[in-house]
């Protein structure tokens, strides 16, 4: 296949050669997510891919297509956690030498797992605060020792490669009305919407994107790949600054349309399907599934299909994923509150202004000075989301002196 920018993929070539390395994931009905959408939908399940994440795909299809002399003095990946699992898996299988430099950032578990996989095989630097600055240290490594760089996403091999999740899944099921594709560099959503395009033009396809980290709609609307100055890192598999160019250019043409999903969204798509469903997925993982929500009108008696990126998922990381949920769902708040300099202030705050069910689940006091109390940070969680309205006006009916923390998101990044 060769797009309109004389890129040329052979998805064939690619699905053989890696039929004998990866895994054959599973395409599962999911009968919870069918009844609430009304819809007839099945997962992609990369989760169980054997570095738990489609990023093996890619990643070995360019280095064993390397030439010999050139992968003998070595090869070196830039990467969040997945690229480096499936460039270190890579590595010792083919018993080369690999360098993985990863973000400062990275998850603990994303650095012991790529050591795993890697074994004696691989050296792992850490360096840099986003993949952008991870990835030019790695580069400028590259040129400086005459080794290769294996980009995670914005090469025609990994692209190959990560199409091959396409092929499996046309091959498991057709007559697809909708395909959800998860987004960080555009690796997948270039590889898997071109094979698709192909071979079901009828199937709607939906790229998915963190809005925190929205770098393939910007490059859209600029009609060319652009950097982003500030993206949250929160979804560490999708957060990149700028998308590739030959990433971009496929999806371009191949995507019908682009999704962006809220972080706090992505968390409650988390925990319900580790709830409902026993599956564990990382952010990025979530993307898809977390997009079916603003198509549920649409997707209404369709078939559709969700790849679940990967199940890298940190349990470190479970607080922070519990907290951002409750937030998006309004259900936890945080308030500046400044009480009253008497006896009984907090305990008549607890009994007029909470509701029954409502809860103090985080309480400081700060100090202005040695003899007299400043604010106090307090943190309410509310067992329903309505219960927030009651609050905020039982807040005002008692007079109480409070600053949402909702309103001054510098106040809250510095506080809470």
């Amino acid at each position: 296949m060769t797009t309109q920018n004389t890129i040329s993929l052979n998805f064939q070539e690619a699905y053989s050669r890696l039929k004998p390395i990866v895994r054959n994931t599973p395409l599962q009905f999911n009968n919870n997510l069918s009844k609430l959408f009304d819809a007839t939908i099945y997962l992609k399940r990369e989760d169980l891919q054997l570095v738990r994440s489609y990023k093996l795909r890619g990643a070995y299809n360019k280095i064993s297509t390397l030439d010999k002399s050139i992968a003998s003095k070595g090869v070196v990946c830039a990467s969040a956690g997945n690229h480096a699992q499936g460039f270190a898996y890579s590595c010792a299988n083919l018993n080369l030498k690999g360098f993985v430099f990863m973000p400062i950032t990275t998850p603990p578990q994303k650095i012991s797992q790529t050591q795993m996989w890697g074994g004696g095989n691989i050296e792992i630097i850490l360096t840099g605060d986003t993949f952008d600055d991870t990835a030019a240290s790695a580069i400028e490594f590259c040129n400086n020792n005459q080794m290769t760089f294996i980009h995670p996403f914005d090469d025609e091999k990994i692209i190959e490669g990560q199409a091959t999740v396409g092929v499996e899944i046309f091959e498991q099921l057709q007559n697809i009305d909708y395909l959800f594709i998860p987004i960080g560099g555009g690796g997948l959503s270039a590889g898997v919407s071109a094979y698709f395009k192909a071979v079901s033009p009828q199937t709607k396809i939906i790229g998915v994107e963190p809005a925190g980290a929205p770098s393939m709609q910007a490059a859209f609307d600029n009609n060319a790949p652009i950097a982003l100055k500030e993206i949250d890192r929160f979804v560490d598999g999708a957060a990149v600054k700028k998308v590739g160019e030959k990433t971009f250019a496929i999806c371009k043409e191949n995507l019908q349309q682009i999704c962006l999903v809220p972080e706090g969204k992505l968390c409650t798509t988390i925990l319900e399907l580790y709830n409902k469903e026993a599956i564990v997925v990382e952010p990025a993982g979530a993307l898809a599934i977390a997009a079916l929500e603003q198509f549920k009108e649409e997707i209404k008696g369709k078939t559709c299909v969700c790849i679940i990126g990967g199940g890298n998922n940190d349990i470190d990381r479970m607080q922070e994923i519990k907290e951002r949920s409750l937030q998006y769902e309004g259900l936890k708040h945080y308030f500046l509150i400044r009480f009253a300099q008497r006896p009984g202030a907090l305990k008549e705050f607890v009994n007029d202004v909470l509701g029954p069910t409502d809860d103090i689940v985080r309480f400081e006091y700060f100090k202005k000075n040695n003899k007299e109390a400043g604010p106090a940070l307090v943190g309410i969680e509310c067992k329903q989301k309505k219960d927030y309205d009651l609050l905020i006006e039982k807040l005002n009916v008692f007079s109480i002196n409070y600053t949402n923390l909702r309103d001054d998101e510098k106040a809250f990044g510095f506080l809470v």
